[in-house]
């Protein structure tokens, strides 16, 4: 140091000395000699300490404002369909998260016109307005009044995100520290970021966008300056400024926005007067809609990410209505619809003429207002014009119905049995509405891609609105004859083939000297000779199913039900015929490993999921491909994914079964549906009762299932089988989906050769060659190599064969349970059978 910056050094200090000096003389002379002085010093101290101790205090425990830079606000999870577009979203609250970009200028100008005006200067804290919200509070202290808040923007978003909405004056004060730290970690655009994304705005919104949406149907680049100015005052009361009685003072309130967007320079006299013109333009409140109508499907895949991630933010990062999930589905929109429709026409179908069977569900009128209970119980319905609504007059032939809206209005066509309290669909009639009935029975409907086990529509009763119960997947239900084709694949496994003469001859066994003996029958009666394992299947014969488990071996039966994953059963004859309980879902995943060549992939509802920045957290297909994604060609082959599904049945035998379910569309029990002129295999399924009818079939790219039955199983009437009451929900759904099959035929794998045979007798054929007629005498039946019919064979030959092939199956049977008796005794009713039928 030089001697001149010595000296300046030298002089500052003594300048500090003297004046510091000069100063605590004054005061010591002050405080001596003024009385007034010496209280307002301790007066002063004393408020400085309590000021610094309550600044301690109120600072202490208080989220750390650089929370806000990572900050992820709770974001509704939003569902894609198979063509990616949104089909639902699972949300409580409406929330979209925009960039600072995406908002409007003006419309940020009117925020912080109606909310904060010295926003852009300000540090957090605007001292004009605190100092008139003290003195507000002040004078309405005892008068049950709310005082005005005087918070800036920034202390707003310390409130929405970081301390809640307390009304106190030590919250007040803790936003202000907040708001001072908010400002020393973001910049203004981000704050009004936060803010625009996070703000309450009624209905359910948070957020401009949410709220431009549940006000105005429009996104907010789309809104007009009238509108925006109407979203700058909901802030302050969303729920009295968003009701219509209260049109003229949310226009009063707009109103008085526009004067000060005009006032702070944002628009011109002429833009605020146009503005003022305008009416509000409010869309009644709705809930969001999107393209599908897939409530159980969607239902199905909220209940498997629940299971994954939890519902809400403290479950985890990647809940379902906080995580902000983007959830690809294999949901099919025009399948979807179908699928609806087509089961909803089977329920009616079968409802026709059976009067009104009673409410869809029942309110206590004691219990408040009816329309009110209504709208907590959240039920409804979207078929054609039908509204769900709650009886709430009924006085002989006048009644009048609610809804949930609050609407009332007369009510027609009164069963007797109608009550106040009643819960019922209607449809418009006349000056007021009319009671519909909705379908007592009900049923399942699962359509599936078996190549991959993607389920692209499903269908749990007539519409999840009123019950969530999904009958596709929860209903446990007899499967009857559709478990038959399972029972041939083990026969075929076991040596037999298409041809093989089976017996449809009475077949009974003793069950003990408590039960006594057990006779199994075909449906209806009937029976006698021996015929082909084909015609058996065709004409859905129980003595001659019964037949093929037992010499297959009962054992073999059940394992190969539990390989498809039908249901595990114990070694009963009774199972071969269907008594074991399933559900749709299953039943369609086992048809689904027959026609994919005996490979079977797990059904899945979602193909992937990614989180709220787009990557992908979890997958169906888990298959690796580890040189997919090089960065250039390594010079060996093209990398391929390993086969996916597992093979749970020869190839060849599942081909022999469909080839033979061929024959049940062309000429057995589905026959009716040989009028769509497409290559399909299926089989129908009637319970005991009968208490269900079921058919599982469809193409060698499309896999579908569908029964019909009461939740509390019960006799349906004598006339329902599957051929006349469930395959007509499969044709209706073929048919409104037509452009989507493609007419590709069942193909054979490896190792089969397809050879001419007598349909009747299942010999050779030699001089002739099957037609395009179904009943045609001669076929192309499918056979493993080597098990085809010899070219010649005398029929000595043939009954010593089958001798030979029955004894050495029996002894296998003989050798894995010593007690014959009980391993074919079975719990189902006497009178368990199933269905026959179609053209021989």
């Amino acid at each position: 140091m030089d001697d001149t910056e010595q000296s300046r050094a030298e002089y500052f200090r003594y300048r500090i000395r003297r004046d510091a000096s000069g100063a605590l003389n004054w005061f010591r002379q002050n405080w001596s000699s003024k009385r007034w002085f010496r209280w307002g010093s301790i007066g002063l101290a004393a408020a400085l300490v309590v000021w610094i101790v309550g600044w301690a205090l109120l600072a202490r425990g208080l989220p750390d404002a650089e929370t806000l830079l990572d900050y992820e606000p709770p974001l509704p999870s939003m569902v894609r369909g198979i063509d990616g577009e949104i089909v639902h979203s699972y949300a409580r609250e409406r929330r979209v998260q925009l960039q600072f970009q995406d908002f409007p200028r003006q419309l940020i100008n009117s925020y912080t016109s109606a909310e904060d005006k010295t926003f852009w200067t300000h540090g957090g804290i605007d001292i004009g307005g605190f100092t008139g919200a003290v003195i507000d509070y002040v004078s309405k202290i005892g008068s049950g009044q709310r005082a005005v808040g005087g918070s800036t923007i920034t202390q707003q978003v310390a409130k929405n995100i970081l301390v809640g909405d307390e009304y106190s004056v030590t919250r007040k004060l803790k936003e202000m520290i907040l708001a001072r730290r908010i400002e020393g970690v973001l910049n203004k655009q981000e704050i009004i970021t936060l803010y625009l994304n996070e703000i309450p705005l009624g209905r359910r919104s948070f957020g401009v966008q949410a709220a431009s949406r549940a006000y105005f149907n429009k996104d907010v680049g789309d809104l007009e300056l009238h509108e925006m100015a109407f979203l700058a005052i909901l802030p302050k009361a969303p729920e009295r400024y968003s009701r219509a009685r209260n049109a003229e003072l949310a226009i009063e309130r707009r109103n008085h926005v526009l004067r000060q967007m005009q006032d702070n320079g944002h628009i011109t006299a002429a833009e605020a007067a146009a503005a003022q013109a305008k009416p509000l333009g409010l869309i009644t409140q709705r809930e969001d809609t999107y393209s599908a109508d897939a409530g159980y499907f969607l239902e199905e895949v909220r209940r498997e990410l629940m299971g994954k991630y939890g519902e809400q933010a403290e479950d985890g990062p990647h809940s379902v209505y906080a995580g902000g999930l983007w959830v690809r589905t294999s949901l099919d929109p025009e399948f979807q619809d179908a699928a609806r429709d087509a089961l909803r026409q089977g329920m009616l179908r079968y409802s026709a003429g059976k009067g009104w069977h009673g409410p869809v569900a029942t309110l206590d009128p004691d219990s408040g207002d009816l329309t009110e209970q209504l709208a907590s119980a959240n039920l409804g319905i979207n078929y054609q014009n039908w509204r769900i609504g709650v009886v709430t007059e009924r006085n002989g032939s006048d009644a009048r119905i609610g809804f949930a809206n609050g609407e009332e209005a007369p009510l027609g066509g009164l069963p007797d049995a109608l009550r106040v309290g009643h819960v019922i669909a209607a449809s418009p009639q006349g000056n007021g509405w009319r009671v519909r009935t909705v379908p007592e029975v009900s049923g399942g409907f699962v359509a599936m891609d078996p190549h991959s086990g993607r389920v692209l529509a499903m269908q749990g009763g007539f519409d999840s609105r009123l019950g969530d119960f999904n009958r596709a997947t929860q209903a446990l239900r007899q499967p009857g004859s559709t478990i038959k084709p399972f029972v041939y694949a083990t026969g075929l496994d076991q040596g037999m083939t298409p041809a093989t003469m089976i017996p449809d001859q009475t077949y009974c066994v003793y069950q003990g000297a408590n039960l006594g003996e057990k006779c199994f029958r075909n449906f209806g009666g009937g029976g006698g000779g021996v015929h082909t394992m084909r015609w058996g299947l065709e004409q859905s014969r129980n003595l001659m199913t019964v037949h093929i488990a037992s010499d297959a071996g009962m054992e073999n039966v059940t394992r190969t039900f539990s390989r498809f994953g039908i249901g595990d059963y114990e070694n009963y004859l009774s199972f071969a015929l269907g008594a074991g309980d399933t559900t749709v879902l299953k039943m369609v995943d086992a048809y689904a490993a027959l026609f994919n060549h005996g490979v079977q992939h797990a059904p899945t509802l979602i193909d992937y999921v990614q989180d709220r920045r787009g990557k992908v957290i979890w997958r169906a297909d888990k298959r690796e491909c580890t040189r997919c994604n090089l960065d250039e060609w390594d010079g060996k082959g093209m990398p391929r994914l390993r086969q996916a599904g597992k093979q749970v049945i020869d190839g060849r035998t599942a081909y022999q079964v469909v080839h033979m379910l061929e024959g049940v569309v062309q000429r057995g029990t589905a026959v009716r549906l040989r009028a769509l002129e497409l290559p399909l295999a299926g089989k129908t399924g009637t319970t005991s009762g009968p208490t269900n009818a079921w058919f599982v079939g469809g193409s060698p790219d499309l896999v579908v299932g569908t029964y019909l039955g009461f939740d509390q199983p019960r006799n349906m009437g004598g006339w329902v089988q599957g051929g006349n009451t469930a395959a007509p929900i499969f044709k209706d759904f073929v048919e409104a989906t037509r452009d989507r099959w493609n007419g590709r035929p069942f193909l054979a794998p490896n190792g089969v050769r397809m050879v001419r045979i007598d349909r009747r007798s299942g010999t050779r054929v030699f001089d002739a060659w099957p037609t395009n007629d179904p009943l045609s005498g001669v076929i192309w039946e499918a056979f493993k190599p080597d098990t085809e019919p010899r070219r010649t064979q005398r029929q000595d030959e043939i009954d010593v064969m089958r001798e030979m092939i029955l004894a050495q199956l029996r002894r296998r049977e003989r050798a894995v349970t010593s007690n014959a008796t009980r391993a074919v005794q079975g719990p189902p009713p006497e009178d368990f059978v199933e269905e026959q039928g179609g053209i021989y």
